[in-house]
């Protein structure tokens, strides 16, 4: 357990409760754009990218952290994967199975906390996340959960973006990922990186540094993601480079 002072606890838990209810209200445009992704140009740009780094050859137990509306853990599934996905949110678990029943797939969903696992040490193969580190509050914590969940020779893959930097100054072109939110969703977004103090680190240095401390891991960083998914300025834009963090539990 991370060494927490009573006053860090509690902040913590007002940080949870406010983010979860910012995801609760984007809850449901925020599921028609990932059925919109699913049946886009980035499902087979996501899925070449997954099946480039993940094992080969066996159907993986997968666990899709901060899982929203459910887009890997669909994808994953399609592939033939055993897939669980949690979220913070139960509005988002809610949207993510309807949308898996939508698609036919078969995926366990459920509302639990990505800093705290409900799982037992070695329950998977891989443990991936999307555009989620961002918005926790103990990312020390998530991180030692995650290769905790992870079976020796399991697969960390963590998607991630430094969305809080020069958040100010950033000039978002007329299609990006936030460009249907309304002006207090924006607001209430940026509260979150300013709540946070992972919108400081120096990130993916950051997070390469932390699971090396952590031990037991052999773990790189690829800074390119950005480059290979989000080309094309369209309604899945996102602005800042992507990047994954991948770790292999020895």
């Amino acid at each position: 357990m991370t060494d927490l002072s009573a006053k860090t606890l509690s902040q913590n838990k007002d940080a949870k409760n406010y983010i979860e209810n910012y995801w609760s209200k984007r809850a449901d445009s925020f599921a028609e754009l990932r059925r919109q992704e699913l049946h886009s140009e980035k499902y087979q740009l996501w899925q070449q990218e997954l099946t480039s780094k993940l094992p080969t050859a066996k159907k993986l137990r997968i666990l899709d952290v901060g899982c929203g509306a459910g887009f890997f853990s669909i994808l994953l599934a399609h592939s033939g994967h055993q897939l669980t996905g949690i979220d913070l949110t139960p509005a988002m678990i809610a949207q993510a199975r309807e949308l898996a029943e939508l698609e036919a797939v078969n995926c366990t969903f459920m509302t639990a906390d990505a800093e705290q696992l409900p799982f037992a040490e070695g329950s998977f193969d891989v443990v991936i996340a999307r555009n989620l580190t961002w918005n926790l509050p103990d990312p020390t914590q998530a991180y030692r959960d995650w290769m905790r969940v992870l079976a020796p020779g399991g697969m960390l893959l963590n998607y991630d973006a430094e969305y809080a930097k020069d958040h100010h100054q950033q000039k978002l072109p007329t299609l990006n990922a936030h460009a249907n939110l309304s002006q207090t969703l924006l607001e209430e977004c940026h509260n979150i990186y300013h709540m946070l103090p992972i919108s400081i680190y120096e990130r993916p240095h950051w997070d390469l540094e932390l699971l090396r401390s952590l031990g037991n891991c052999n773990c790189s960083v690829d800074q390119s993601v950005g480059q290979r998914l989000y080309r094309q300025e369209d309604i899945f834009y996102i602005p800042m480079p992507m990047f994954c963090v991948q770790a292999v539990k020895l």
